[in-house]
């Protein structure tokens, strides 16, 4: 499977649009009136803060501290990129503030400290401390690193933690409990040596010998070779605390009969002779980024019996950090902890150990592509697990309050676990896997309107995301000459130009075109103008006689006017039981509104067999269906003629017996919020419902509009469902990654 590649202009469009930067600060308390005002500034405030000025406890109850962590570094060392400065750094800082926020709903914000001197930097962040519930250090070049976060630490009541250190340690301690496991080994036996002597280096040696393995076993090396006993050259006060009694000088020399490597140095750095020289079933941990020190291909070549994880994506068993450090903090912050500590760490590594060994959901295998089972290939769990919320924080939880160093315990834990649940934004879930889906399917992909710049950005992410091939309609200087003006000249040749005077098939689509036609008043030269001048027509004869496998169009004309064209080579119509279904996500909800696309005034029968294709896309999506007949009145009251048929849709799904939840009619609060439908026992929805069948196609379009534009939910369609062939048909709003969107639910199919 191809690898995701992105131009660099497309890195900056991604950083520049819609608004530059990766995330924003919203209010989570009402702002509109004098009221308002007054309780949240002045006077309000001064109650809250008099009770913190008594008790700084308060301040975890008034305040956002106990969800807000800093990420802070000045930019010696980023991403492998070297001494940025501190602003050279802020892109990759509001991207680890924004994981937080992904992976674990903690908030948190970027600083960047503009000096390299130990002491300023130390004094900053201490002052800053009462802001914040944690601190996580990044890209701090070593030694200076070390000396910052042992001064901190101690001076801190916070926790503060170094995840260029210690979240690899916990990631590769994690893969090592399970790699020692498959091969029957005990860490206290294991000869383990580790190349890279840096911050992660020395973090993992150290977290490996709280975890049990011995001092004398362990070799480490840096650039000059072994770091043994009376060494001058190159060493520190870190170096020193590993250095060994031993005669072996290179890393060659160390290699012979070592158990485990671990690798965070540089791309080659080991070679086949001596992974050969290893002890049986060796333990390679290779995690050099962007390229490791040994590809798993070629360790593997010459040891069959290796286990090998790298800090890759593309390869089995990646150590990646975001396993570890925003579920180390959920846990730290929900108990108010102090520090994190060794037994946290050792805590987390534990439990993600114990969830690879799990049966993995079949969610999991689906975004994934495969069936992910415990094994030599699946030593650590994937980033995307849905699981590791409710489970890392839990561990690292009570390690804190083990340890003591927790100010709140928590009392009820396994209330705590379906709280944390609850956290999961589900709609990051379903996104992911349908990208995965789409990139296992591997379709050909038809973009209609090659002459507008945001569809052709859109092929071309197509293509790079790995998503399949792209064919786009158009001419081939325009599509150059708009490829070039976006900057994505070198994309020319990676996608497929077609169009009428292109293809050998023209007098093929013309006369399956005649055959629909003819007694609809199009003749001959209708059906030439048609196939061979408008472009929604070509591509749909494209997609009918399997020269695509999918079709993606309407980013440049009305919706209405697109079905029309598509509806002369497919039945795309309300007859032939054509629906379109609108997919809102708005803060971790998602919700279906149909019908967006199609039925103008539909009946009851019409209204069941919407909901029937609705269902049918919701779990194409991920979702088991919850069907709401949403109308102005709710199981009767207010009565009203124009409600009927709202009443009469669900008795005539009940009549089919269909295989899923529904209920009406209803107003569209008592859909949504379960505390209004329990003022309704007798109704069947076990939950709020994610899709909402309404009376109108102009209801529907009303309705997706108003959260669009009023709440900014994120739209996704209208989905084109109940056609023989994938189809989708955007916004005339579009942008290039709606697009993308809609290209990639064409390529699973769904609807």
């Amino acid at each position: 499977m191809p690898n995701p590649k992105f131009s660099r202009e497309e890195a900056l469009a991604f950083h520049l649009e819609p608004t530059p930067g990766k995330f924003e600060v919203t209010a989570t308390v009402p702002m509109t009136t004098q009221r308002d005002l007054s309780l949240a500034y002045s006077p309000g405030v001064a109650v809250p803060c008099e009770e913190i000025a008594r008790n700084h406890e308060l301040a975890y109850d008034y305040t956002n501290k106990g969800n807000l962590v800093a990420v802070i570094s000045n930019g010696t060392a980023v991403l492998g990129l070297g001494n940025l400065g501190a602003l050279g750094s802020k892109p990759v800082m509001e991207g680890k503030a924004v994981l937080f926020k992904r992976f674990a709903d903690v908030n948190s914000i970027d600083i960047e400290l503009d000096t390299e001197d130990p002491e300023d930097f130390i004094k900053a962040v201490r002052l800053m401390g009462p802001t914040f519930g944690g601190i996580n250090l990044e890209d701090i070049k070593a030694p200076e690193c070390f000396i910052i976060e042992q001064t901190l630490k101690e001076q801190m009541d916070i926790p503060v933690f170094h995840d260029d250190q210690h979240g690899t340690a916990v990631i590769c301690a994690a893969g090592l409990i399970n790699a020692l496991h498959l091969s029957g080994k005990k860490i206290e036996d294991c000869r383990i040596v580790l190349n890279g002597a840096g911050a992660a280096g020395i973090a993992c040696i150290e977290l490996l010998k709280s975890m049990g393995a011995r001092h004398e076993n362990c070799i480490a090396c840096d650039t000059k070779g072994v770091i043994y006993q009376g060494r001058q050259d190159g060493m520190n006060q870190w170096k020193s605390a590993h250095a060994v009694s031993t005669e072996l000088r290179t890393l060659e020399e160390a290699m012979k009969d070592a158990d485990v490597f671990l690798g965070v140095s540089v791309k080659g750095a080991v070679t086949q002779d001596m992974v050969k020289s290893m002890a049986p079933d060796p333990v390679i941990f290779a995690m050099a980024n962007p390229d490791p020190e040994i590809t798993p291909e070629d360790a593997h070549e010459v040891r069959p019996d290796a286990i090998v994880a790298t800090g890759r994506s593309d390869y089995p068993n990646q150590v990646n950090n975001v396993l570890g450090f925003p579920y180390l903090f959920r846990g730290a912050l929900d108990v108010h902890a102090r520090a994190i500590n060794d037994e946290m760490k050792i805590a987390c590594a534990h439990a993600l150990a114990r969830l690879a060994r799990e049966d993995v959901p079949d969610e999991v295998a689906i975004a994934y592509g495969r069936k992910l089972s415990f094994g030599r290939d699946y030593i650590i769990p994937t980033p995307f697990d849905p699981r590791l919320i409710h489970t890392i924080p839990p561990a690292v939880a009570r390690a804190c309050m083990d340890t003591g160093a927790a100010r709140r315990p928590i009392v009820d834990m396994d209330a705590y676990e379906l709280a944390l649940k609850s956290r999961l934004d589900p709609t990051a879930s379903i996104m992911r896997s349908i990208n995965a889906r789409a990139r296992n399917a591997q379709a050909r992909m038809i973009f209609a309107e090659g002459d507008d710049p945001r569809v052709l950005r859109a092929a071309v992410q197509y293509t790079r995301t790995g998503f399949g091939h792209a064919v786009v309609v158009g001419r081939d200087e325009d599509v150059k000459q708009k490829l070039e003006a976006a900057g994505l000249g070198d994309a020319f040749d990676e996608i497929e130009i077609t169009n009428a005077a292109k293809t050998e098939h023209l007098e093929e689509y013309k006369s399956f075109l005649y055959g629909k036609l003819q007694r609809r008043g199009f003749d001959q030269q209708d059906i030439h103008r048609l196939a061979a001048r408008d472009r929604h027509v070509f591509s749909a004869l494209m997609l009918a006689h399997g020269h695509g496998d999918g079709l993606v169009t309407g980013a440049t004309r009305k919706s209405a006017h697109v079905l029309d064209r598509i509806n002369h080579v497919f039945d795309a119509d309300a007859e032939h039981g054509a629906v379109g279904v609108t997919t809102l996500l708005h803060k971790g909800r998602i919700v279906m509104i149909t019908d967006t696309l199609v039925h103008e005034w539909p009946d009851e029968e019409d209204l069941a067999n919407i909901a029937e294709r609705a269902a049918d896309v919701a779990r194409g999506l991920g979702i088991e269906p919850r069907v709401a007949f949403v109308s102005f009145s709710t199981f009767g009251y207010p009565r009203s003629e124009r409600a009927e048929k709202m009443h009469r849709a669900p008795m005539v799904l009940e009549a089919r017996g269909v295989d899923f939840e529904f209920e009406g009619e209803m107003t569209v609060d008592v859909a949504l919020n379960k505390a209004a439908q329990d003022y309704y026992p007798f109704q069947r929805l076990t939950g709020p419902a994610n899709i909402l069948v309404v009376p109108a196609r102009h209801s529907a379009s009303i309705s997706t509009k108003l959260m669009q534009e009023m709440a900014g939910a994120t739209v996704i369609g209208p989905i084109l469902a109940g056609i023989d062939k994938s189809i989708q048909i955007c916004s005339s709003t579009s942008t290039a990654s709606d697009i993308l969107n809609m290209a990639v639910l064409a390529a699973c199919k769904v609807g």
